[in-house]
This record gives structure tokens, sequence and C-alpha cells, in this order.
């Protein structure tokens, strides 16, 4: 199952840059896993804002749920899901 998902970072202006750093790093190491695993197809930023648009590829919406709650940014989230189908007019 594929799903589009817009995730906000909102690192809250007070939090010490050294814990903030740790998780950047811990996360990036956790997403580069995924990618290449297969699960998360596609990573874009988004020019201007600390957000990215997604495609995650998992069987359930219970696996995309277990994935992105892992994040370890995602205390610091604002995530929006989409679910994808085929487009008839896809080639």
């Amino acid at each position: 199952m594929l799903y589009m998902v817009h995730m906000n970072v909102e690192i809250p202006a007070d939090m010490d840059k050294a814990k903030a750093d740790e998780i950047k790093a811990t996360e990036k190491a956790y997403s580069q896993k995924l990618q290449r695993d297969g699960r998360w197809k596609h990573l874009w930023r988004i020019v201007g804002e600390y957000a990215n648009v997604s495609i995650f590829d998992v069987a359930s919406n219970d696996e995309l749920h277990q994935l992105l709650s892992g994040l370890p940014l995602f205390p610091y989230m604002t995530i929006t899901v989409t679910p994808l189908a085929t487009h008839p007019s896809a080639i």
C-alpha cells in the first residue's frame, strides 16, 4: 500500500542544541534504514520549510503508524497521511 506523508517539524526553540542535534542524527539513521529496505520510497524537502513529503510502501495502516511513531522527531511533528491508489492514466 502506498501512502503520501507530509511531515512538518517544530522542534521547541528552547530545546538544548546538543539534544536537538542528537535527535536529528538518530532520525537520519532511522529514515535511511527505512529507505534502504524499500519501505520509505521517496523523500522530498519542501522548500522554505522544515517539512517533507514522503512516499511509503508498506503492508498496512498499522505498519505505517508503527514506522511514523518510531521517528525520533515524531513528538515534534504534525503529520498528514494520504493513501494512494493507481491512476487509470498512469503508464
